[in-house]
């Protein structure tokens, strides 16, 4: 079990941040780089079928040891790291025996307990952290090194019987792009699991419904002293917009089940200015809601004007996948029976956001989160403790076993 932290250390100090900017698939050549190492790897570990695919997909099989009639399950992790905060030269460090006070990193960056008291949860542990200039990765690189030896474990253990299993690396996911590609039927699983959730125990079939909308508004640029009954303000009529919409639904307002319009990005001046909307919501009736009521802004503000001020491009992104997990509940219990083998108390909950897993159950693969053991993604105040990431590995040791009960 030691190797899931050597391996993990190890891909942490892979910069494969993903560009949203990017035109290409994937969209950084260095997830490439990475990838390609991970096809060394399972080659070495003895995993059959291993390969690449022109949008830098990593397959890979475990042939079936004594179950060969049973459902093929999957195991899936993207390679991705966020381009919310730097992810370039990454130092993993280890905190032996958390003792429960601040840890201070470099540039001022605290993990207090004051501001983040789950990290008491792991007193007496093992911690891993960056150095405060960049953010560690555990989203999905833990996913990564908890599938990778699992895979290595099962492979290597004569005595350790279970049916087919199929294993993926992705890229981009944290750009929303993750399963653009994705060959589901290629891929050959009957169900599969993310391993990119948060604290141990979670376990995630829920998650949001999601739309993006980018509005351009095109303003009227005229000198301010002679401004009367000329001038159009884009800024101030962004603002308009923006104060239309319900303040009580925006993000740092919300939780649980509450979904949000955020405001990703304005920018602008007199004569124009683009907005980025994030619309979220786990109903899908709340879903079309929001999405009619900020067409209903819009049309409003161009009545107010006489013309069309304001132009509004919104598309859906991905939906929740409840919808799809609930006819296959089976693969549910497996986890949640799985937790229980390796001591762990399933906590079900809903993600405020999405993952692979909700497109590939879209488009008819069920693929559930389970847990990677990480905290405070995306940013310098990331953690995973280490006994967290252990127990992933059992988790999908158990799982791979389980799945042999259900023909």
């Amino acid at each position: 079990m030691e190797k899931v932290v050597e391996r993990f250390i190890s891909y942490a100090q892979q910069y494969t941040t993903s560009d949203p900017e990017s035109t290409s698939y994937p969209s950084t050549s260095r997830q490439l780089d990475f990838m390609k190492k991970l096809v060394e790897e399972l080659k070495g570990i003895g995993l059959e079928e291993v390969e690449m695919d022109q949008y830098g997909y990593v397959t890979a099989t475990i042939p079936a040891n004594g179950v060969d009639d049973c459902h093929v399950v999957g195991f899936i992790s993207h390679v991705d790291t966020s381009p919310d905060f730097a992810g370039e030269n990454v130092k993993p460090q280890i905190i032996e025996k958390y003792d429960g006070s601040p840890v201070k990193l470099k540039n001022g960056v605290v993990i207090d307990p004051k501001d983040f008291p789950e990290i008491l949860n792991y007193k007496g542990q093992d911690i891993i952290t960056a150095d405060g200039t960049t953010l560690l990765g555990a989203d999905d690189k833990a996913g990564v090194a908890e599938i990778v030896t699992a895979a290595e474990i099962i492979r290597n253990t004569k005595s350790f019987k279970h049916g087919k299993i199929r294993i993926a690396f992705t890229p981009d996911e944290e750009i929303g792009k993750g399963t653009d590609h994705f060959d589901v039927e290629k891929f050959g699983a009957d169900f599969a699991y993310t391993l990119d959730g948060g604290e141990i125990g979670e376990l995630e079939f829920e998650n949001f419904n999601a739309a993006g909308a980018k509005i351009t508004i095109s303003g009227r640029s005229v000198h301010p002293g002679a401004a009367k009954n000329k001038m159009v303000n884009a800024l101030l009529v962004a603002h308009k917009l923006v104060g239309m919409l319900p303040p009580t639904q925006r993000p740092e307002h919300t939780e649980k089940y509450e979904g949000f319009f955020h405001l990703l990005s304005l920018n602008g001046n007199v004569e124009k200015a683009e907005l980025q909307y994030l619309i979220r919501d786990h109903s899908s009736e709340k879903f079309e809601e929001k999405k009619k009521l900020l067409r209903e802004v819009v049309q409003l503000i161009n009545l107010e004007y006489g013309k069309e001020v304001v132009d509004l491009k919104m598309e859906d992104q991905y939906y929740n996948m409840r919808k799809k997990i609930e006819p296959v509940m089976h693969v549910i219990d497996i986890a949640k029976e799985a937790m229980k083998l390796a001591d762990v108390e399933p906590k079900i909950k809903a993600i405020r956001g999405g993952t692979d897993g909700a497109r590939l159950s879209y488009d008819g693969l069920p693929c559930p989160n389970v847990f990677a053991g990480g905290h405070n993604f995306h940013g310098p105040f990331e953690f995973v403790p280490v006994a967290s990431m252990v127990k992933a590995v059992e988790v999908i040791l158990n799982i791979a076993q389980l799945v042999g009960k259900y023909k």
